[in-house]
């Protein structure tokens, strides 16, 4: 059997030169219920973490960006709320060559039809891409107005999925109509050991109605490590190839079978290893979930 760190450590050793980053260790993937397509169990958040500006402090954020990618991931989440993320992202991008498709979600978070179609094409040239893979409604603002224009740009292929998203529980019954009404491809929500909210009926509404969902605050925004400052990790954490509470942590949301994607943010090269080593070995099961609680109880 290859030793997962072994394996980790020979993919970071993988980028030949300054901008390439070439084919990497295979992570588990699961499938966006609306197409079959697979993409990685771990993402890339930029809440907070990209919104740095320009200069040096854009380029201090590409040796975690190419580990991100050595290491398998895809899918980069980002929102014209992050501040300079969104122009971030793109500037790294335009850095880096992924020996995969970047999968680029971003958001609409404005007021009204002609804004938002504003709004969204200024996310597509920040971002560097022609065609913008999600579009999501952050935090449900003026959710019918924007999802009549998602749908619109959907069809003339502007963009390739549509979702809306939500990052606290006030907002659940709000988002539960909405996705009882709608047809969507992804929703996006908050989830982790400490915010299990989404259990009660979020989770499962979106098996029932086949949308991949995007997990974000998996780690509280921090709140988690908190919990388990000082603790030893259990012994059991090495029968799911885990060797850190972060992995643990993040395999808790995974755990989870309606749960398509998690999107951490991150800036450090050592978190995003460890982040990205989350989405190797073991699928965590109902065990897995159990043992975990246990330790945080």
């Amino acid at each position: 059997m290859i030793n997962r760190r072994s394996l980790l450590s020979a993919g970071i050793a993988t980028a030949l030169a300054p901008g390439i980053v070439v084919p990497a260790p295979i992570p588990r993937i699961r499938r966006i219920p609306s197409s079959g397509e697979a993409i990685p169990v771990i993402g890339l958040g930029t809440s907070r973490t990209f919104d740095v500006g320009a200069d040096a402090a854009r380029d201090a954020l590409l040796p975690a960006l190419r580990e991100f990618f050595t290491l398998g991931g895809t899918v980069i989440d980002s929102s014209p709320m992050y501040g300079s993320a969104e122009a971030v992202t793109g500037y790294l991008l335009s850095r880096l060559t992924p020996a995969s498709k970047p999968f680029i979600a971003t958001k609409v978070w404005t007021t009204g039809d002609a804004a938002g179609r504003e709004q969204m094409q200024t996310s597509a040239g920040r971002l560097g891409v022609a065609r913008i893979d999600l579009m999501q409604v952050h935090n449900l603002q003026d959710w019918r107005t924007h999802l009549a224009t998602l749908r619109e740009w959907k069809a003339a292929g502007r963009i390739r999925y549509i979702g809306i998203t939500t990052s606290r529980a006030a907002q659940y019954e709000e988002f539960e109509s909405v996705m009882r009404k709608e047809a969507l491809d992804f929703v996006q929500l908050n989830y982790s050991a400490g915010e299990r909210e989404a259990e009660e009926i979020l989770l499962p509404l979106a098996r029932e109605r086949g949308m991949a969902v995007l997990v974000n605050r998996p780690f509280m925004r921090g709140g988690l490590f908190q919990q388990v400052r000082g603790k030893p990790l259990p012994g059991w954490a090495a029968d799911y190839q885990c060797d850190s509470w972060g992995q643990l942590l993040l395999n808790f949301a995974l755990s989870h079978p309606a749960v398509t994607c998690l999107i951490p943010a991150t800036s450090s090269l050592r978190h995003m290893t460890d982040n990205m080593a989350a989405g190797f070995g073991r699928e965590p099961d109902d065990a897995f979930r159990k043992q975990l609680l246990a330790e945080l109880a």
